[in-house]
């Protein structure tokens, strides 16, 4: 198992094929990932890869972070994310990751949090079907309908699905297919959509339902060390 990638989505495009037809892509940006910490089996009592990317402005980083950061003597990050990897995958602290640390035809799992939908109702939020348009119904066309049942049990159990909050939550979607990959620009380009809105943080890792892509380079693909 080797570590994955935080990158920033920037939105949705397309790609053209040979023959013409397109495919709907979600354009990813690994934007300066960098490893800055080593979890270890003896120290910390499991094993993950600490990574940052994006550089952030020191009067913005709280005081026990710069302490982070300088004691591995690398530059601040505006996000910070582990992954649990082998003990043959751990990488050196100050190393930079490339965006071909994924591979075209690869099948990766993305997670991200979904855009907030504010408080919506049982329909939207559950798909439910809703009363009657008619038959003696009047007002309460889109309202969930009951919630328990009499006096026994006397209460409304506990995660019974009524109206509240939608959205906003983390969300991972599996097997999703690497589409496009440019080191140079630090693109990723994943067919379909992923989870969460544009400018949002999304992590990718391999897909666990499948095996890893021969080509795919382990530890990891390190574009430059610091």
């Amino acid at each position: 198992m080797r570590t994955g990638l935080i990158a920033k989505k920037l939105g949705m495009s397309r790609l053209f094929k040979e023959d013409g037809t397109h495919v709907p892509v979600t354009v990813l940006h690994v934007d300066d990932v960098q490893v800055v910490d080593v979890r270890t089996q003896e120290r910390d009592g499991y094993v993950a890869v600490q990574l940052g990317m994006g550089n952030a402005k020191v009067k913005n980083v709280t005081k026990p972070n710069r302490g982070h950061f300088a004691r591995v003597k690398v530059e601040p990050k505006k996000t910070v994310r582990e992954f649990r990897v082998a003990d043959d995958a751990t990488l050196e602290v100050g190393a930079v990751l490339s965006a071909s640390h994924f591979v075209v035809g690869q099948k990766v799992d993305v997670t991200g949090t979904s855009k907030g939908k504010g408080f919506a109702g049982a329909m939207k939020r559950w798909n439910f079907a809703g009363l009657e348009a008619s038959h003696g119904v009047s007002i309460s066309h889109r309202s969930h309908g009951s919630t328990g049942n009499r006096q026994d049990p006397g209460k409304t159990f506990k995660n019974k699905k009524m109206a509240g909050h939608l959205g906003d939550e983390r969300v991972t979607t599996l097997n999703l297919e690497i589409a496009a990959v440019d080191p140079e620009k630090n693109l990723i380009m994943i067919r379909g959509s992923v989870p969460g809105a544009k400018n949002g943080v999304v992590l990718i890792r391999d897909a666990i339902k499948k095996a890893r892509h021969s080509d795919a380079p382990y530890p990891a693909a390190v574009k430059a060390e610091a």
